[in-house]
């Protein structure tokens, strides 16, 4: 009798129990679904609290290491609205600074100040790279060391700003040549002069 009486507990036991681990399973399904129709809550949080702040996103920005002088920083920048977005200036409390491409001039390539801004087009990047358009700084008051964090503000043409920072790191690729000596009579000479 005691194995009877066991036996009619064990059974109810058991599918009590193989109804929770059902529903258990069924839940952990569920939950797996919707994470994958709605993303991890942690992942979308950051952009969307980011995005009324960021005009534009900046990916991989750096900025080239130097003892003095004039120096650079670069980075993809992508804008993911409906319409163009121009950039019209930086700055960052290092250094003055423009907006700056390699351009040729009398068969020769030159350093000298991006006319007109850069336009991001929309649904599209653009890419600041050594040898091509960057963010120049052009007198440094201090060191700027691999490892060290600047801080760049950059400012749109509609009047919106937007500051990030960027890592320095040492760069010898490219071969353009900060120099003053070599980039400043470039940027001194007037249109009406260069034709």
């Amino acid at each position: 009798m005691p194995s009877n009486v066991t036996g009619r507990h064990l059974r109810p036991a058991a599918l009590v129990a193989a109804a929770l681990l059902t529903a258990a399973m069924a839940g952990c399904g569920s939950s797996g679904d919707s994470s994958a129709t709605n993303p991890n809550p942690s992942t979308t949080a950051v952009p969307s609290a980011d995005a009324p702040a960021g005009v534009i996103g900046i990916n991989d920005p750096w900025v080239k290491a130097a003892d003095k002088g004039m120096t650079a920083a670069f980075a993809t920048l992508v804008n993911e609205s409906d319409a163009d977005v121009t950039l019209t200036g930086v700055s960052t409390e290092v250094s003055p600074m423009e907006l700056h491409e390699m351009a040729m001039k009398d068969g020769e390539m030159v350093m000298q100040a991006k006319q007109g801004g850069i336009v991001i087009k929309a649904k599209s990047s653009y890419v600041l790279e050594p040898g091509g358009d960057h963010l120049m700084l052009l007198d440094l008051q201090q060191p700027v060391q691999a490892g060290d964090e600047l801080t760049f503000t950059l400012a749109f043409a509609d009047g919106r700003t937007q500051s990030f920072t960027a890592v320095a790191k040492p760069f010898t690729g490219a071969e353009e040549s900060y120099n003053p000596e070599h980039s400043m009579p470039e940027m001194s000479i007037s249109p009406s002069a260069a034709s």
